[in-house]
């Protein structure tokens, strides 16, 4: 198959429920392409994904009856709009040509004439296509333009006001950065750094965090002699300082009570020296064997994994550890941009139950820490009803569960006086308008003894 009809029928996948991640994974693996093809179709499945409901409405105007518009078509017009749209390197001829190509190898004469129809009003009168006033309908304006539902927008500019939505919602639809984590049991950052440019890749430091390195450009990650020897591994900037604030001494036991896949685990391994023992707990297989293959190739070896729900943690564990990790499920909403789909699959109702949940897995994993001991929860989500609010609420509960001060632990300087503050009280909101990073929240708790 062509690079188009790759990103066609993942698509096809997609709408009928698979994770647009996962089954471009295994259409990559199946398929024999060039790496140049396989960047073309992550981008184009991405885009489309993305920016459907931009791409959506211009179809609207464009397609008499719209409604009655099957998935197929759809999804071709959506490819190939994207291309046009905010693909400057591809011709907008190529793009319109190459559909209407795909399209008569899939439908009759009448779908193809339509597409090609479509296509080429689109690029005659591109400049008539009638979009949400910015001023009139602001909700509506950001829902379209930058593709997002409006649920996630109105709690948004409720709580941050419409310029910092804005902001977000651009973050959003940027391309991700690739973050890596040096291990520092095998080499150190400046070493790998160098290595790296020798490699191919255009790398930069971290300001955050002193092991993580930035891939402004790289080959395949996969086919790197450095990551094949176990040198590094991906992790965002952000998940990287939730090790840091917990910070376990070499030597000691640490619980991480919902390790898949594995990064923070391998970072607190790290940060032990590879001496001691991590607990690493999920409640799937295939999740724990993520963690060992990591460990392998890093050439870790004081993790072992448990299968464990963390909503149901054996009594053996019970006021056993001074240091646990509690990274909990969460909706996500601070990684939008590295999930393209998960915009369409989140519900308004999804936090409500989520936050039952994280405080069902924090109060367990409290029942764990020894008097003295330290817990960080963390999450990828920017909504208050699963950070903020759970914490409050668990020490409320149990009054020997104080915050404690994060601005000692993590490895950056910090210069601004609110955010002092903030990690002072023991916990911090990451958010991208104020942050320059995906969305993050990090609380530190501890037990009284």
């Amino acid at each position: 198959m062509q690079a188009r009809e790759v990103a066609y029928h993942i698509l096809i996948e997609v709408e009928k429920g698979a994770y647009a991640n996962i089954a471009l994974d295994e259409f990559l693996r199946k398929t024999k392409l060039l790496a140049l093809d396989k960047a073309f179709i992550t981008e184009i499945v991405y885009g489309s994904v993305k920016y459907q409901l931009k791409l959506d409405w211009i179809i609207g105007q464009l397609v008499k009856k719209e409604a009655k518009l099957e998935t197929g078509p759809r999804i071709i017009l959506r490819l190939a709009l994207y291309q046009i749209m905010f693909m400057q390197r591809v011709p907008d001829s190529a793009a319109t040509n190459e559909a209407v190509k795909h399209a008569k190898k899939l439908f009759h004469k009448g779908t193809v004439g339509l597409i090609n129809a479509v296509l080429r009003n689109y690029l005659r009168t591109q400049e008539n296509i009638k979009w949400p006033d910015r001023e009139k309908e602001p909700l509506k304006f950001l829902e379209i333009l930058y593709s997002h539902p409006v649920w996630m927008l109105e709690r948004w500019i409720k709580r941050y006001g419409f310029t910092a939505t804005e902001e977000i919602c651009r973050f959003n639809n940027a391309p991700a950065d690739l973050w890596i984590r040096t291990n520092t049991l095998k080499i150190d950052p400046q070493s790998l750094l160098e290595r790296l440019e020798k490699e191919g890749c255009i790398v930069e430091k971290s300001r955050r965090v002193p092991e993580g390195l930035l891939l402004r450009q790289a080959p395949l990650l996969t086919s790197l002699p450095s990551f094949q020897k176990g040198l590094f591994t991906v992790q965002d900037e952000s998940s990287m300082l939730v090790a840091h604030a917990l910070k376990p001494a070499s030597g000691h036991e640490v619980l991480d009570v919902c390790a898949g896949p594995g990064g923070k685990s391998t970072h607190l391994a790290q940060l032990m020296d590879n001496n001691g023992l991590i607990i690493a707990c999920d409640i799937h297989t295939h999740r724990l064997k993520l963690i060992e293959n990591n460990a392998t190739r890093l050439g870790i070896n004081i993790i072992k994994t448990v299968l464990q729900d963390a909503t149901k943690i054996s009594e053996e564990y019970y006021n056993r550890y001074s240091f646990i990790l509690v990274d909990a499920p969460c909706s996500g909403l601070g990684v939008l941009r590295r999930r393209p789909d998960s915009r369409w699959r989140k519900r308004l109702e999804d936090i409500t139950a989520l936050a039952t949940l994280q405080l069902n897995i924090l109060e367990n994993a409290i029942k764990c820490l020894k008097p003295g001991g330290r817990l960080i929860y963390s999450t990828c989500t920017i909504e208050p009803e699963e950070n903020y609010e759970v914490i409050n609420k668990i020490i409320k509960i149990y009054p020997e569960i104080k915050t404690f001060n994060l601005s000692t632990f993590l490895p950056y300087e910090i210069t601004h006086e609110g955010e002092r503050q903030e990690l002072e009280q023991g916990m911090r909101q990451y958010l991208p308008f104020k942050d320059n990073m995906e969305g993050f929240f990090i609380a530190g708790l501890e037990k009284s003894c």
